[in-house]
This record gives C-alpha cells, sequence and structure tokens, in this order.
C-alpha cells in the first residue's frame, strides 16, 4: 500500500510563496506518476500540477502555469510543489496523489489510486 503524506501548508500573504512536500512510501515505483491537486469550499477537485516519477514529464493546469513548479527526488521518494506569485484564489487544501501511470501525468482524479491526507494553504490579499 502506498502512503503520502503532504506537509508546507499555512497561511502566506498574496504574492509570497510556499513549497508543498509530499513524502512517498511503500511499493511506489518509476511507473508512478504523482498529482496535486486541489479543493476549495464550494469548489469541485481540481488538477493543479502532475509530474512523472522520472520527473522528465510535467503538466500543469492554466491557472497555475508559470507559478507553480513540480519536481521530485525519486532517491529520497519526495515530490515538491513550489509556489510562487500566490493568489487568494489558490487558497484550498492541496493534496498529492499516485498514479500507477507511466507518460504524462493524468488531469483526471479517477486516474490516481493513492492520496495523501491534504495541506491546507490559505493566502490572504
Amino acid at each position: 500500500q502506498v502512503q503520502l503524506v503532504e506537509s508546507g501548508g499555512g497561511l502566506v500573504q498574496a504574492g509570497g510563496s510556499l513549497r508543498l512536500s509530499c513524502a512517498a512510501s511503500g511499493p511506489i515505483s518509476t511507473t508512478y506518476a504523482m498529482g496535486w491537486f486541489r479543493l476549495a469550499p464550494g469548489k469541485e477537485r481540481e488538477f493543479v500540477a502532475g509530474i512523472s516519477w522520472s520527473g522528465h514529464i510535467t503538466s500543469y493546469a492554466d491557472s497555475v502555469k508559470g507559478r507553480f513548479t513540480s519536481s521530485r527526488d525519486s532517491a529520497k521518494n519526495m515530490v515538491y510543489l513550489q509556489m510562487n506569485s500566490l493568489k487568494p484564489e489558490d487558497t484550498a487544501v492541496y493534496y498529492c496523489a499516485a498514479a500507477a501511470w507511466d507518460g504524462v501525468p493524468p488531469k483526471s482524479s479517477r486516474a490516481y489510486d493513492f492520496w495523501g491526507q491534504g495541506t491546507q494553504v490559505t493566502v490572504s490579499s
């Protein structure tokens, strides 16, 4: 069973930065793609960013392109989401997820098999 634990959320002013971390444990392999999703009150869960476990392929939602960067340290089984130029509309609970998928990380949450517990990101105006 793959286990995912997010950390790094918090309160930040608009224009600030945060880096989220996702620690993966268990039988995770190089065929797993990792995704970041977020859920804001009154909204549906949405895809934010994804990265292949090799790190060679990334994908981003249009709303975060140029501001967010996903990276990974495969030796440490860690995935990161660097969030810059944060906006109040980025406020949400952020989740990392793992999909048994080799290639472009899927944007559909249904493709992901394992999920972390989430970390709150709040951006004040």
